[in-house]
């Protein structure tokens, strides 16, 4: 068991362009993130229900509190980059915990990013209109 100085037990999740730094420890499970309640910070249910997967999984709701520092992309980024680093989190916590979470897909990184946009087209793929005449 890692845990520092303080007593949390700390992972890092990415999606698309977002970044969570994730700390947890046992506690009353209160959620934290960027320094204001989750329910404040992500408005959506589905966001709710996405960062509260892990813990649902794991039997674990209500055991841990959790602060998160999340950077980068936008809400629903920002929501799975939290969800990852939670899983990740809890596995630091106790690795009897990663068979569950491995088989319900929380510690697969969602690589899917937005693709660049190319030169002589007028985003990632679509082209200029184009007129014979």
């Amino acid at each position: 068991m890692k845990v520092n100085a303080q007593g949390f037990f700390t992972a890092v999740g990415r999606r698309k362009s977002a970044t969570a730094r994730v700390r947890i420890k046992p506690g009353s499970g209160k959620i934290v993130v960027n320094n204001t309640e989750s329910l404040e910070y992500f408005k959506k249910k589905i966001l709710q229900m996405d960062l509260e997967q892990p813990l649902e999984i794991t039997d674990n709701i209500g055991k841990f509190d959790i602060f998160v520092n999340v950077r980068g992309g936008g809400l629903s980024g920002q929501a799975g980059a939290t969800r990852l680093g939670i899983s990740r989190a809890l596995i630091v916590f106790d690795a009897e915990l990663k068979s569950n979470l491995k088989v319900k897909g929380m510690l697969t990184r969602d690589s899917r990013m937005k693709e660049r946009k190319k030169y002589g087209l007028a985003g990632a793929r679509k082209k200029f209109q184009f007129s014979k005449r």
